[in-house]
């Protein structure tokens, strides 16, 4: 059973049988999401795994303000709502571009320039918390369509890295992430666990 199936099936038992908004996840333990893959596929394990780091990440910056989406209390610079929208970036790399080979033109601009090479690790003045997490999370939707279309082998025409490769990759970036957020919501409002 993927991570998500098990995720849909806790919101329906959670709420009497009435499907919960996937905003609102099930507060459901890592051992028991990830123990339910431990004889599963290598695609199911790996689904799973990054599906409940992007769940976690999202978790940890949901219910904040905006104001403390934008804090930061470490000497980087570090804020909640910078680490969502660094990993919709991470997500459109990974899938879109090598996987799905989107074209340039056809995905949205980059926040980034040579000038501001961070400019995907924070929020500007305009961008809402809210709105920076529904384009991470359809970015993570496009990211699933995505891989469903490919083997885990899959690798475009004249690359090297494959699906299998980029899946390691997004997983290890989020979950780093996931830590990220982990901590400075905890600084923050002193918020601890998944």
């Amino acid at each position: 059973m993927t991570f998500a199936a098990v995720r849909n099936t806790e919101r329906r038992d959670r709420t009497h049988g009435k499907a919960r908004d996937r905003d609102q996840p099930a507060m459901t333990r890592p051992s028991e999401i990830l123990g339910s893959v431990v004889a599963a596929s290598e695609r199911e394990q790996l689904e799973t795994f990054l599906d409940y780091l992007r769940d976690a990440v999202v978790r940890k910056a949901r219910g904040v303000s905006e104001e403390d989406a934008r804090r930061s209390p470490v000497p980087t610079g570090t804020n909640l709502g910078g680490l969502i929208k660094h990993l919709r970036w991470v997500e459109l790399g990974g899938f879109a571009e090598q996987i799905g080979q989107i074209p340039a033109a056809e995905l949205p601009t980059p926040p980034w320039t040579d000038a501001d090479p961070e400019a995907d690790l924070r929020l500007e003045p305009n961008e809402k918390l809210e709105d920076v997490i529904g384009a991470y999370q359809a970015e993570c939707d496009r990211s699933r369509e995505i891989a469903a279309q490919h083997s885990l082998d899959y690798a475009p025409r004249g690359r090297e890295l494959t699906l299998r490769w980029v899946y390691l990759h997004v997983i290890l970036e989020t979950g780093r992430h996931a830590g990220h957020a982990d901590i400075l919501r905890e600084m923050i409002d002193g918020s601890v666990g998944d």
